[in-house]
């Protein structure tokens, strides 16, 4: 998996593709600018009478752009009609590296025997390893842009969010998220990993702060998936 990300097949493009859900119209707590003592407020309870809907995402690593659509729900066939629609945003000749976890539509027959016949070719995460998969670091952004101390009326209102947060990240994907915070430090009582150096990160996306151990004279190209496993920092930078 992790050569697939660092080594990219030269005779196509990696491509990873998840779902985000559910997604339900109900008030999500969080914060926000408002006029002094006139907060937006939230109601404490609400009816669940919308229904849920699922957003399939793809994150295309050569072009580092996010796709997505919501579906009302997420079985084989809707995993395939978004996978067609991924198929037809590039030329046929030019491989597709989908990679995916372990959902159970994911590996249905019908996807499969598609994605044999059009030049795709599905690359499963290990078992209980689905963080492998890069977009999964780009649903907190969503979440943090989008439901943060929101309350859509409808799904109709919350899909137009979504795409609108889409259009944004697309167009801004060249912001030096991971350079905001430049200040070095070493444990004090060893580094992590000899090598090493502890370096304090800083989100535009999200305004929290992360350490990461990272090899000596490197750094941490935009965007770098850092995930969070069992208290370790796991960077798929492509940093050797």
């Amino acid at each position: 998996m992790q050569s697939l990300y660092r080594n990219p097949p030269k005779d196509g493009r990696v491509i990873c593709v998840d779902e985000f859900g559910p997604l339900s119209i109900q008030p999500f707590s969080g914060c926000g600018w408002y006029p002094k003592s006139r907060p937006d407020r939230l109601p404490a309870t609400y009816r669940r009478t919308h229904g849920v809907r699922h957003l399939f995402a793809a994150l295309d690593l050569k072009a580092d752009k996010l796709y997505g659509h919501v579906s009302s729900s997420k079985k084989h066939q809707d995993i395939l009609r978004f996978l067609k629609v991924l198929r037809r945003r590039y030329h046929r000749s030019e491989r597709l590296y989908v990679v995916l976890d372990n959902f159970s539509p994911h590996k249905h027959r019908t996807v499969t025997e598609w994605a044999a016949e059009n030049n795709v070719e599905l690359v499963f995460t290990p078992t209980q390893a689905s963080w492998l998969n890069r977009i999964e670091c780009h649903f907190a952004p969503l979440r943090s842009f989008v439901l943060r101390g929101s309350h859509y009326p409808n799904h109709e209102a919350l899909a137009t969010a979504i795409r609108s947060y889409l259009r944004w990240r697309n167009k801004h994907t060249a912001m030096p998220d991971f350079y905001v915070s430049k200040r070095r430090s070493r444990f004090s009582e060893g580094a992590l990993v000899p090598g090493t150096t502890v370096t304090t990160y800083r989100s535009l996306y999200t305004g929290g702060f992360f350490r990461a151990a990272l090899p000596d004279s490197s750094h941490v190209p935009w965007p770098s998936p850092v995930h969070t496993r069992l208290g370790f920092l796991l960077s798929f930078s492509g940093l050797n």
